[in-house]
């Protein structure tokens, strides 16, 4: 690429968002990362020369903070990744209205916050968008209703822009990842793990591994993603190579969201859990 943009990516001190700044700054992009914990954002801004600005999506005048900011930084604003998110188990039953409010906050509201801060530069630049939300914004699970609602309205929010300001330039596309080695992931297999009695007797280390081997055994690609995966179809989905991609959504999943459910029990090869 030859052209440098200036992008805005949240969630940007560990994981996707990490990943997607590492990636963006080796080729030669301005890249502010973004998040509530300083610390994380520092060590990629010197590991990669991006700009750290702490900040939480869900305040708006933390939000205008941060847009201002790389504004001031570097002249313009062409894109935004939109990583920033957080999960809470449970069904509509179990849910408190705390844990609900929090996440849509995170999830939902901080992309509007932002997108709506943001929106006069992206025209400007006839920018790109990209939120990265998850399967579980098309597929869900047994505990998921406030994480998996935040996702698909992410993935609307993201179709919005592009069916009302796609005529001005403005491109907004979504990855939907599934299971990827982040530091959520991790904590969420090692919550699995003690919960199933996986890797019972050895390292914790050990029970997280077959806590991810277990989640993906129905994924054809048979494991886990990386970060630096999704961070390239974030990227490729941000440059001109994709002028002609707008409103879409897609999955970085290995092949998961392609398995019909209903022909697992044909394949012997697949062995349930014993139910511990």
């Amino acid at each position: 690429m030859t052209d440098r943009r200036v992008v805005v990516v949240t969630g940007g001190g560990t994981g996707i968002g990490a990943a997607t700044a590492r990636l963006l700054r080796s080729t030669g992009h301005h890249v502010v990362v973004s998040g509530r914990r300083p610390e994380p954002l520092e060590r990629v801004a010197e590991e990669t020369g991006a700009l750290a600005h702490p900040a939480d999506v869900g305040d708006p005048d933390a939000v205008q903070g941060l847009v201002d900011a790389a504004v001031a930084a570097y002249g313009r604003l062409d894109g935004l990744v939109l990583n920033a998110g957080i999960g809470r188990g449970g069904g509509v039953g179990e849910l408190s209205v705390e844990d609900w409010e929090t996440v849509m906050r995170t999830n939902v509201t901080g992309p509007f916050l932002l997108l709506r801060a943001a929106l006069p530069h992206l025209l400007q630049a006839r920018g790109s968008v990209v939120a990265v939300a998850s399967v579980s914004a098309l597929r869900n699970g047994m505990g998921n209703a406030a994480y998996a609602t935040s996702k698909a309205a992410l993935l609307q929010l993201c179709r919005s822009l592009a069916v009302d300001y796609g005529g001005r330039g403005l491109r907004a596309n979504t990855v939907c990842p599934s299971w990827v080695r982040t530091d959520m992931a991790d904590r969420r297999m090692a919550r699995f793990a003690d919960e199933a009695g996986l890797g019972s007797g050895g390292p914790a280390a050990d029970g997280v591994e077959t806590a991810y081997e277990t989640a993906t055994r129905l994924c054809p690609a048979g494991r886990p993603g990386e970060p630096r995966e999704v961070a390239e179809a974030i990227t490729w989905l941000l440059s001109p190579a994709a002028s002609l991609v707008n409103g879409a959504v897609l999955t970085v999943d290995g092949g998961v969201t392609a398995v019909d459910p209903g022909t697992v029990a044909f394949d012997f090869r697949v062995e349930p859990r014993d139910g511990r």
